[in-house]
């Protein structure tokens, strides 16, 4: 009897999305790249405001008092609680039937993601110590903003395959995460503990409803602002209590359910966080002074020249470096769909830095309103770079597969 030699399956390092993964994938590009438009509108509006003769109106309404918050702190302790919570539900949904459930699918994307944070960080740690600056700031380049990168993939990437934009979701989704444990590590302030035990005992909760199936929104909607309030009691950043609830909400279905809950949540929820609660936070936090002075004074300051280069250079370097160590070393490899040249496009695409980014700065300098405002605006400068040169790679691409 002849012996067919033993054929070896090989991980694929970019795995194909079929069925219900790939309409779920349609429906979160539609709403992120919406979001993405409506997040540059905003951040037009900011920049336009702040730099206009009516730009003391505009420090006037984002520093004042509205309750226990200052507008501004609303925007991003409060409004960008509604965007951790679709972040957690994604991260939650990911994990337990999504491309991380499968350690062959998830390895490639969460080793690029790391990379895409560990080594913006340690580029901006390099600059501020060799030069002097601050490296407190460590953590402002390690972000990617999902929504702009997402609607700039759909703009011009109409033709590339759904594994490309699977990758950079899942990728985003880690990196996602792994900013909220940046913030919630490194960036606490002044800890509670009954603060932080009220708020998990009320987290605790929306687990028991959610195991025992109850659905009335009005046991929830109390439940999750005493536990925002809590969290934010606590010292600890308040939008974490929205990634724990996401965490905790329920991501598979029942036989007789059509939908799990966390779909029809975050069917609901998506519209708000993308088309009201990032907009609002970037309209208070994008408004930069971009004088001739300040300028000049980001170009030789080593914080901003340490976040331009974390975002421009870390990114892409970090998450085309981490996928190809990852495939060269590994068993995976690159999905036939695929080319390394759309990986690179894609990694430059990570380097655009905003929503979390910008939250992050405004955490990292503290009180320093000069140094986030040079933050912030080399932030915005690398990531509208990152955006054209992304732009034009992808475009290449993409009339490549049209053809």
């Amino acid at each position: 009897m002849s012996q067919h030699p033993r054929i070896r399956q090989k991980k694929r390092a970019f795995p194909r999305v079929l069925g219900r993964e790939r309409a779920f994938l349609a429906d979160t590009l539609r709403a992120e790249t919406t979001g993405g438009l409506l997040l540059l509108a905003a951040t037009i509006v900011a920049l336009v405001w702040a730099n206009s003769p009516w730009q003391d109106a505009y420090h006037h309404v984002r520093d004042a008092q509205l309750g226990p918050l200052t507008v501004e702190a609303w925007a991003s302790d409060g409004a960008l609680t509604l965007f951790f919570y679709l972040a957690g539900v994604e991260l939650k949904r990911e994990l337990v039937v999504g491309s991380l459930s499968k350690l062959s699918e998830a390895v490639v994307p969460v080793v690029a993601a790391l990379a895409g944070m560990m080594l913006p960080a340690i580029i901006y740690v390099i600059v501020n110590v060799s030069a002097g600056g601050n490296p407190h700031g460590w953590a402002v380049p390690t972000a990617t903003d999902i929504a702009f990168a997402l609607a700039v993939l759909a703009i011009v990437g109409s033709s590339l395959p759904s594994a490309l934009r699977a990758f950079l979701l899942t990728l985003a989704v880690v990196d996602d995460f792994g900013a909220i444990l940046i913030i919630a590590v490194f960036f606490s302030h002044g800890f509670h503990l009954l603060s932080l035990l009220a708020a998990v005992a009320l987290i605790a909760l929306w687990y028991v409803l959610q195991r025992r199936r109850v659905r009335t929104p009005f046991l929830y909607i109390p439940i999750a602002l005493g536990a925002w309030w809590f969290m934010h009691e606590s010292g600890i950043h308040a939008t974490i209590a929205g990634v724990a609830l996401g965490l905790v909400t329920r991501v598979v279905a029942d036989p007789e359910e059509k939908e799990a809950p966390a779909e029809r949540i975050e069917h609901r929820l998506r519209p708000w966080s993308a088309g009201v609660a990032v907009p609002v936070f970037a309209l208070f936090a994008a408004g930069v002074t971009l004088s001739g002075s300040a300028v000049r004074a980001m170009l030789t300051d080593p914080v901003a020249i340490g976040v331009a280069a974390g975002l421009l250079l870390g990114k892409s370097i970090g998450v085309f470096g981490g996928s190809w160590l990852t495939a060269r070393f590994t068993r995976a490899e690159l999905n036939s769909d695929l080319a390394w040249r759309d990986v690179a496009a894609v990694s430059v695409l990570a380097g655009i830095g905003f929503t979390v980014a910008l939250l992050i700065a405004q955490l990292a300098f503290g009180s320093d309103v000069a140094q986030i405002e040079r933050a912030k605006a080399a932030v915005l400068v690398a990531s509208v770079l990152a955006a054209l040169i992304a732009s034009l790679l992808l475009a290449r691409r993409n009339r490549a597969y049209a053809d």
